[in-house]
């Protein structure tokens, strides 16, 4: 009895050596990554980040969707791991960043003139007309600028009821930049600006407030995020590109828009207007924001990993969520600028 009574104690105590050892040399430590940033890519990061926790437990990646300037400002102050933000970084920001800064186009995708106006399911705006919109001077829906692209079409003698956004974004900044592409007086006042002073408009913070805002205020317009649009069922504008088409905001009218793009060193271009008959002409690429150096080597690894699963699983869920998949050659330039992300 004794003999088998030590035995038993024997095999126990080699069982739980063999899985302290197993545990210590093969179970990678439990990782969790914080991110904050842009809205307009949130439902997208998100999906990557359950998708990659199903697959690897010991990494969790948190996203906080708050916008793309306080995604920038989160991460100048190091209070994440990484940022988001559709206007990437100034040069100036990026000096603020001692660890030095690693800018990577993770996904790209339109911003759409959504809009609430009951009885008019298809409505054309030239640039004329929504320009005029935003700058405060095109106030009402049967204004000539926009009946005169609408023939036959019952637009109401009623107020336009513009809402933009209310906290500094990267969403904004893209479209501000078009607009003021296309308006010498737009970009005068009020310019290129993540947080414009707008002339006119009611505030509501994020795609995801915007986008509520439109639902449930009628007569209504506002820029948002194709995704947010298509999935909430909110209609949208089709509009007049460059080439003077006017071009529904399609996967497809976005892909024709980046297909000529090429990105400098930095992997940061703006499309601000693109050439082509079937371009849709308010498209960008959206960037996460990477230290150059970590010092934590299991955060190092974990960003690495998630990284290159977003760059290549997680792109097959793009044009599920209403996103533009990375063309190879821009993968193929976030992979290279991937090794530039380096321990201490």
């Amino acid at each position: 009895m004794k003999i088998r009574n030590v035995l038993t104690a024997f095999v126990i105590l080699l069982v739980c050596f063999q899985g302290y050892a197993l545990g210590a040399d093969e179970s990678p430590a439990h990782v969790r990554l914080t991110g904050a940033g842009a809205s307009f890519p949130a439902p997208l990061y998100n999906k990557w980040f359950k998708d990659f926790h199903a697959h690897h437990q010991n990494v969790q990646v948190d996203y906080q969707s708050v916008g793309s300037g306080s995604g920038v400002k989160n991460f100048i102050n190091k209070t994440v791991d990484f940022g988001a933000s559709d206007a990437a970084m100034t040069k100036e920001e990026i000096a603020q960043v001692a660890a030095g800064v690693q800018l990577l186009p993770m996904t790209a995708g339109s911003i759409v003139l959504a809009y609430n106006l009951p009885g008019v399911p298809e409505l054309k705006l030239s640039r004329e007309a929504y320009a005029g919109i935003f700058l405060g001077k095109v106030t009402k829906w049967n204004d000539p600028a926009i009946a005169k692209s609408n023939p036959g079409v019952n637009l109401p003698d009623s107020p336009i009821n513009v809402i933009v956004r209310a906290d500094s974004s990267g969403t904004t900044n893209v479209f501000t930049r078009h607009l003021s592409t296309i308006s010498a007086e737009f970009a005068k006042s009020p310019g290129i600006n993540n947080m414009p002073n707008w002339s006119v408009g009611t505030r509501s913070k994020g795609n995801e407030g915007v986008t509520a805002a439109i639902r449930t205020t009628p007569g209504s317009i506002g820029y948002i995020e194709y995704g947010y649009a298509a999935f909430q069922k909110v209609s949208m504008a089709t509009i007049e590109n460059k080439a003077g088409k006017f071009v529904k905001p399609t996967p497809e009218a976005a892909q024709a828009a980046l297909a000529a793009v090429e990105l400098p060193a930095d992997l940061v271009a703006w499309v601000s207007d693109p050439d082509g008959d079937a371009s849709y002409p308010v498209v960008t690429f959206t960037w996460m924001l990477f230290y150059k150096k970590y010092d934590d080597a299991n955060k190092l690894k974990a960003v690495k990993d998630v990284v290159e699963y977003c760059l290549t699983e997680g792109q097959r869920s793009s044009a599920l969520l209403g996103y533009i998949p990375l063309p190879a050659s821009v993968v193929a330039r976030d992979k290279a600028a991937l090794e530039n992300i380096q321990g201490k």
